[in-house]
């Protein structure tokens, strides 16, 4: 990627999981200037137990559009997969790939490959997949696409509830202070106003913004500040390995 490009794009699984989990770290690049481009693989089409698919697909697609352009979001997108039944298969890698040579962002978080769910997992594996396959010429995706200048930096973001799938913290590699941003943070998640009741019945949860906000304490507490957002950078062979997180927020090592 260029020294050019400040795109960043937040593709994540579900309506709210941006909210939850990166819109502090995402609302601070876009104060320094970033381009923030926000996408879900799904519209949680299964997150009511009183709404039919399509009734609540609807609804929070609504709502993931009022959260991102709360946080100051030049776009949102929807991938329309299915909630609950995301597959690591050629469509689906194609289709990411695709969103990806859209944006051609030069940086990405996603969901954790150690998250408490597939959805969440799976999406980890794809948005890694694409950020690889969307630089390369002959991966064919739509018609009329531009490959991607390069690889994008990629974050995973925290898991939820700070544990693995085995019940083990976390492995987090930085610490972002969030404490300006969680007014506007919270106002964000609050668009998600069809997910209290669903999360009560679900979860056994009826504090929506209050669990984040707790979450988000937790680790502001390791780095000594009142807020923060953890995240893994993903190193392997030939992503880029400079902490973009630290150089461009004081990211704390994790």
């Amino acid at each position: 990627m260029t020294t050019e490009n400040r795109r960043v794009l937040a593709l994540l699984p579900h309506p709210d999981d941006m909210e939850i989990l990166c819109a502090g770290t995402l609302i601070r690049l876009r104060d320094l200037g970033w381009e923030v481009h926000a996408a879900t693989m799904t519209a949680g089409d299964k997150g009511s137990a009183t709404l039919a698919c399509q009734e609540i697909a609807a609804v929070r697609r609504e709502e993931a559009r009022r959260g991102a352009l709360a946080i100051g979001a030049a776009s949102y997108t929807c991938l329309e997969f299915a909630d609950l039944e995301i597959h690591f298969d050629s469509p689906s890698r194609h289709r990411v790939a695709h969103l990806l040579r859209k944006i051609n962002p030069a940086l990405i978080f996603t969901t954790s490959p150690e998250d408490y769910m597939a959805d969440h997992v799976i999406t980890s594996q794809l948005v890694r997949d694409a950020c690889f396959n969307a630089a390369v010429k002959n991966y064919e995706t739509e018609p009329g696409d531009i490959p991607a200048a390069g690889i994008p930096t990629l974050y995973y973001c925290d898991t939820l509830g700070g544990i693995d799938l085995f019940g083990n913290p976390s492995h987090l590699s930085s610490i972002v202070d969030i404490s300006a941003q969680m007014g506007l943070k919270s106002e964000a998640l609050g668009c998600h106003a069809s997910q209290r009741e669903w999360l009560r019945k679900q979860h056994g949860m009826d504090e929506y913004v209050e669990a984040m906000q707790r979450a988000c304490a937790t680790r502001g507490k390791v780095i000594g500040t009142d807020y923060a957002e953890g995240f893994t950078q993903h190193r392997g062979h030939p992503y880029p390995a400079d902490d973009l997180l630290m150089t461009l927020l004081n990211a704390f090592a994790a």
